[in-house]
Formats: C-alpha cells, sequence, structure tokens
C-alpha cells in the first residue's frame, strides 16, 4: 500500500472512529469549517464543482456561482458528517432524519411482488436514505459499489454500508448484474446511484443541454426482470430532516430495439434527475468531469476546426 492510500484509509478510519462520537452541534460546526476552508483553497474539486453549476445555472455569473459553489461544499460535507455519524444514530434518528414525498410508488411498487428499481443521482446524502429504507420502512435491498483503492479503504464502505443494512456488490467483477437480477426477480429492491457512468457501455443522454453519459444497467435491469424503475431525488433545507422524492416510474417502450428501449428510459431517468437537481443544485455533489466535452477535449466546441488549423 503506497503512503497516499494508507494516509487516506486513516483518513476515513479517523472519521468514522472520531465523528461519530461529537455532539451533533459540533458535528455540523466541524463539517461547515471544513467545507469554508476547501471551498477557499479552491481546488480542483471545487473548480470542477463551480463548471458543472455552470451547465445547471445558465446564466450565473462569477459571484451566483462561487456562491453556489460554497454552499455546495457545506451541503457534501454534511453528507460526510451525516455518514461518519450514521453507525451511531438511534433507530428513531434514522426514522426522523428523511421525509420523503410520493412514497407510495415505493410501497405500491414492493406490493405487487415484482421488484424494485431505485436510480438516484448524488444529490443530498443517499446512504442516509438507505438506512431509512432498511430502518423505517424495514426493506433489505442490494446496491453496487465502486470498488475503491486501497482495498482496505473499500472495505470500509462495504462494512459501513451492511452495517445500514444494505447488501453491497462490488461493481467490478461482472457478477453484480446478475445478483441484482436474480435479487428483483425474487420481488426485491435494488438502489442504484445513476448519474455518472465513465465507462464504454454507458448510455449518451442529453443532460442540461449537452451530451453526458449515464449507465444503462437500470434500464437493462428494469427490461430483463419486469421491475418497476423509479428515480428519486433528495435535498436538504434548514432543517436537520433531509427532504426526498419517489418520482413516478419510468416505463418500458412498447416498441423498438433492447438498445433503442435502454436510451429512451435512461433519458427518461436523465430528466428526473436534472429536474430535482435544477431546484437544489447546491446539494448534488458532483465534483468530477460529467459532460463528454469535458472527458473528451475533441468534443469541445469548435475542436474540430481547431485540428484542421
Amino acid at each position: 500500500m503506497s503512503a497516499r492510500d494508507r494516509l487516506a484509509d486513516g483518513l476515513y478510519g479517523a472519521g468514522w472512529s472520531t465523528v461519530k462520537k461529537l455532539p451533533e452541534p459540533a458535528a455540523v460546526r466541524l463539517g461547515r469549517t471544513v467545507a469554508d476552508v476547501a471551498w477557499k483553497r479552491r481546488g480542483a474539486g471545487v473548480r470542477r464543482l463551480e463548471s458543472n453549476y455552470a451547465r445547471v445555472v445558465p446564466g450565473a455569473g462569477p459571484e451566483r456561482l462561487a456562491a453556489l459553489s460554497r454552499a455546495g461544499m457545506r451541503s457534501y460535507l454534511r453528507y460526510w458528517m451525516e455518514s461518519f455519524r450514521l453507525p451511531a444514530w438511534s433507530r428513531e434518528r434514522i426514522e426522523g432524519g428523511f421525509a420523503p414525498a410520493d412514497l407510495h410508488h415505493l410501497t405500491d411498487g414492493m406490493a405487487a411482488g415484482k421488484g424494485v428499481i431505485l436510480a438516484l443521482p448524488h444529490l443530498a446524502n443517499w446512504d442516509l436514505a438507505g438506512a431509512w429504507v432498511t430502518t423505517k420502512l424495514g426493506i433489505p435491498f442490494t446496491t453496487v459499489a465502486e470498488r475503491l483503492k486501497p482495498e482496505t479503504l473499500f472495505d470500509r464502505f462495504v462494512a459501513y454500508r451492511e452495517g445500514l443494512g444494505m447488501e453491497v456488490l462490488p461493481h467490478s467483477g461482472g457478477s453484480a448484474f446478475g445478483t441484482l437480477a436474480r435479487r428483483l426477480r425474487d420481488g426485491g429492491l435494488v438502489c442504484l446511484v445513476a448519474d455518472r457512468d465513465l465507462s464504454a457501455s454507458g448510455v449518451e443522454v442529453d443532460f442540461f443541454g449537452e451530451t453526458a453519459r449515464m449507465p444503462a444497467g437500470p434500464a437493462l435491469l428494469a427490461q430483463q426482470t419486469g421491475a418497476l424503475l423509479l428515480p428519486v431525488t433528495l435535498w436538504y433545507d434548514d432543517s436537520p430532516v433531509m427532504r426526498g422524492r419517489v418520482h413516478p416510474p419510468v416505463e418500458v417502450p412498447g416498441a423498438g430495439t433492447r438498445a433503442e428501449k435502454t436510451s429512451a428510459m435512461t433519458q427518461a431517468l436523465a430528466d428526473a434527475f436534472a429536474t430535482g437537481i435544477a431546484d437544489h443544485p447546491e446539494d448534488w455533489h458532483m465534483l468530477q468531469r460529467l459532460w463528454l466535452k469535458d472527458l473528451d477535449p475533441a468534443k469541445a466546441p469548435g475542436a474540430r476546426e481547431r485540428g484542421a488549423r
């Protein structure tokens, strides 16, 4: 393990062991302090966050984008402070920590017995939403986690999420899709964060007027298993309670090839995500490149002409 990997593992370990012991007001203050320090340093993540917000809030000037990125970093650190503390939260604290609207889409779907897929963007705290589902609703679910480096850090995340009642599958290895399909055919619940895909198998979608790539998995699982596909968006307000909405189902088109159906369904997910992100951009924790123009400079406006010159 490299020195950098040991440092990352140690910092996350310290977060889970130390932050969860703090009184909640102290944890909130610590999160805001760390967020403000990171924002003032204007590292690559903060600059990328502002660049992404510029797509979400077209016409926003430098002052508006700076205010958004500061609020975004505070929201991001709220996510981390809550996540570090979730294993120590009481059942009552978890049950009272999330208030989703239109929950009937989920409960009715589960009652139908055909399985449900919840697809979410990186909004607010998806781990808290998951803990609420397993605790308040008593519904276990399966999810997928990106295999992090070092391996010990990945193991920490798996143990953390399993401790909240989730079944966690590694994204790599090729067996996750089959396991997810089996859980859905058995009438189970699958939850997937689905607003960013850098693989060659991702589906291109129109997202805030530009092309991005999102994972095909949710749409393919719905087609293959007959499970209900529900977009979910989350946000924070000024209270300790996170808010959310379960959107209406994304239907499988009645005609077209599998690729065409997958494209249409993934675009419908992207549209639902965009609605939630546009309403609460500061809670979208996208500190990475997302749009293809950012990933591939050759796709940027004028790139072909510059190349010809």
